[in-house]
């Protein structure tokens, strides 16, 4: 019978003290979640160390959670503010440019990128050559699905600005993925 409840009515029975019930909500999220980190961080090892950092800070602050809006946009808003305070700390090590094209480096081997394809590769690429605000309504909107309802919930702003923020971070893609590709289109 829990795996017929809403993710709303799971995490108010983990804040009402149901913890174990935290569990199910991984399950069902931990897979987008770390996605959303890959596409942010380049990342496989450092994806998996956010997600469990989300699903902590969850359960430490269970208590806030109000339920007046989906239990994604709260995670998510949760999964936003441990990525920026994992680039507060690696600030001074490694700039974000930098980690995410040395993430590329070591986490590909050359038979896994011919595998890949080049398309794949350039987009990707691409991807990490927007700016990080652009590269995040994009990941939200085109990769987690959220509704732009949800993401104007999650960054505090009205639909049309998230709906002009992912119009303005496609065309940036388009442009940077030509750019890459040589000027030439496949």
């Amino acid at each position: 019978m829990v795996s017929a409840m809403t993710d709303i009515q799971m995490m108010e029975d983990v804040r009402d003290g149901k913890v174990e019930r935290l569990a199910v909500l991984f399950e069902r999220h931990h897979v987008p979640l770390f996605n959303f980190f890959l596409r942010l961080t380049g990342s496989s090892n450092i994806s998996e160390d956010l997600v469990q950092d989300v699903f902590y800070r969850i359960l430490n602050y269970r208590h806030t959670y109000k339920g007046q809006s989906k239990f994604t946009t709260w995670m998510y808003q949760i999964a936003r503010n441990t990525h920026i305070d994992y680039l507060r700390k690696k600030k001074e090590e490694l700039p974000l440019d930098k980690q995410w094209n040395e993430a590329l480096c070591t986490e590909l081997s050359p038979d896994e990128k011919l595998e890949q394809g080049q398309d794949a590769i350039l987009m990707r690429e691409a991807l990490a050559k927007l700016p990080l605000k652009k590269r995040e309504v994009l990941i939200l909107s085109r990769y987690q699905n959220l509704k732009y309802k949800e993401i104007a919930e999650l960054l505090g702003c009205q639909i049309g600005t998230v709906k002009a923020h992912v119009h303005r971070a496609i065309k940036d893609l388009g442009k940077i993925y030509f750019e890459l590709s040589g000027g030439t289109v496949s």
